[in-house]
């Protein structure tokens, strides 16, 4: 029998690639300091509910996150939380987003930031993404932004107006590339902005905030050398990413919305206070699109996780469990543009129920003596190396139906597999369905999720049944009953749908 200490073995003897976006082209991955890998994630702007294109880069880069852990190496994963700074339209002017979010619900900016905090953390949780390492926040690293800061108008590459500061961006480029990560040019970019109308501060428009200053009405502000402020968007990944994992380290990731602006000042910045580039692999996940346009909360072209989850209509057209909603964004690369519609979604919930439910027969088939036609040597070989290409988890999937196959045959006693074979097959399913694809249904949050889905379809059943039967008494009883329990049943055409209030 192979142990998954041999299997880890044997992987890291093979060569990962992995599609770099600093360099545009797929290329090895050679650690700084193997076996320590230090990878950052840019994390969420917590003034909203995360929608599912957010939760597709999560759960892109936890399928990363598990299988470097799987190769053996060993993972420092950072993943920050935005709690301040990100202000409306990704500007340097408007309102802050949690600002703004807590004035409309009256509450303190904190505990808008705390609470959806909470739901981003319970929402990762249900759909099986492993926490990280270390997830700082934006305003307990204030003292850190300042200092990278000071290093960067020590070099003279920002400069102070009425008490913000801004990275000067076209003094940079006299001696580095604003542009290497986005492939765009200094020429272009000033080409096609706006001419500044004496009103803005900024001494060109390409410029960025690394510190705002804030006017009195300003909730979130903290002490600087420049006087009371907040900082800038792209500050805190530059000051949280470097005091974690180093000046320069392995991996950094997040959304393709994000290269330009956000990554691209990353980079600059890093460049201006420390006089080198800061990250070896840049990996970036592509869109989860909606009617073919990318969605987006402000936008307003987005569905929330658990509209999935409760089949909230008119979208939606029945409950998706997590994880084969999970599945349904495991099915295509993490690279390549992936559209929401209940059709692809409803084909990956079969596909996933099929391939759970083998798994689940795999392990109580015993080995024979008809022997399949099935070389096991060579599908381990191709599960892995499909995980090498660039973590290709739709290539993975793949092989793995191909495993039901010899599982529906071995099932029926058409085919069967000899002892070591189905030792082999037993222990590379448990690997790739469970630890690299993540797909456990009795993980915390999951098995309580589908129960309570099942749950709550026969209530509604029960409370249809009545209201046909003008039992208006127990009708009303459950609605009544439910919304004590802060879930509230809404009827329209489509039928009836639940949802829990916060």
């Amino acid at each position: 029998m192979i142990s998954i200490e041999a299997f880890i073995f044997v992987a890291m003897s093979d060569k990962l690639y992995i599609y770099n976006s600093l360099t545009r082209e797929k290329t090895v991955f050679e650690p700084l300091n193997p076996p320590f890998v230090g990878m950052y994630v840019c994390g969420p702007t917590v003034y909203n509910e995360v929608h599912l294109g957010n939760l597709r880069t999560f759960i892109s880069f936890d399928l990363i996150y598990r299988w470097l852990t799987a190769r053996g190496y060993k993972v420092r994963y950072v993943r920050n939380i935005t709690d301040v700074g990100h202000l409306e339209n990704d500007a340097d002017e408007g309102e802050d987003k949690i600002s703004k979010r807590a004035r409309l619900e009256q509450l303190e900016p904190m505990e808008i930031a705390q609470k959806y905090s909470n739901r981003f953390h319970e929402v990762l949780s249900l759909f099986r993404c492993i926490p990280p390492s270390i997830e700082p926040t934006a305003t307990g690293h204030i003292i850190e932004q300042i200092e990278l800061i000071q290093a960067i108008l020590s070099k003279g590459l920002a400069y102070e107006v009425n008490g913000s500061i801004y990275f000067d961006v076209k003094k940079y480029a006299e001696h580095n590339h604003y542009g290497i990560l986005s492939g765009r040019n200094i020429e272009e970019l000033l080409s096609g902005t706006r001419n500044l109308d004496g009103q803005d501060e900024k001494r060109n428009p390409l410029d960025f905030a690394l510190w705002k200053k804030a006017d009195p009405s300003h909730i979130m502000r903290w002490p600087s050398p420049w006087g009371n402020g907040f900082p800038g968007w792209h500050l805190e990944c530059s000051a949280m990413s470097t005091k974690y994992l180093g000046t320069t380290f392995d991996i950094h990731g997040g959304g393709m919305d994000l290269k330009f602006p956000h990554h691209e000042c990353e980079i600059a910045q890093h460049c201006a206070a420390h006089g080198s580039m800061p990250v070896k692999y840049w990996i970036h996940g592509n869109m989860l699109t909606l009617n073919g346009k990318k969605m987006s909360k402000s936008d307003g072209n987005f569905v929330l996780p658990f509209d999935l989850i409760n089949g909230t209509p008119p979208l939606v057209d029945k409950p998706y469990s997590p994880l084969s909603i999970r599945f349904f964004m495991l099915q295509a690369h993490y690279g390549s543009t992936l559209d929401l519609s209940m059709e692809a979604l409803g084909a990956a919930d079969k596909a996933f129920k099929r391939l759970q439910q083998s798994v689940k027969d795999l392990s109580e088939i015993q080995p024979g003596d008809t022997l399949a036609d099935f070389d096991i040597g060579k599908w381990t070989d191709a599960c892995q190396a499909a995980m090498n290409d660039d973590f290709n988890s739709p290539v993975l999937i793949a092989n793995l139906f191909e495993a039901v196959k010899i599982i529906n045959a071995c099932k029926d006693k058409s085919k069967s597999l000899d002892k070591q074979q189905l030792a082999i097959l037993k222990e590379h399913i448990q690997l790739y369905f469970y630890q690299v694809l993540g797909l456990d249904e009795t993980a915390s949050g999951v098995v309580e999720s589908e129960m309570m889905n099942g749950i709550m379809q026969l209530i509604l059943e029960l409370r249809k049944t009545a209201r046909e039967q003008k039992d208006w008494k127990t009708s009303d009883k459950i609605r009544d009953t439910l919304q004590s329990l802060k879930i509230t049943i809404k009827d329209g055409k489509e039928g009836s749908t639940w949802q829990i209030n916060n």
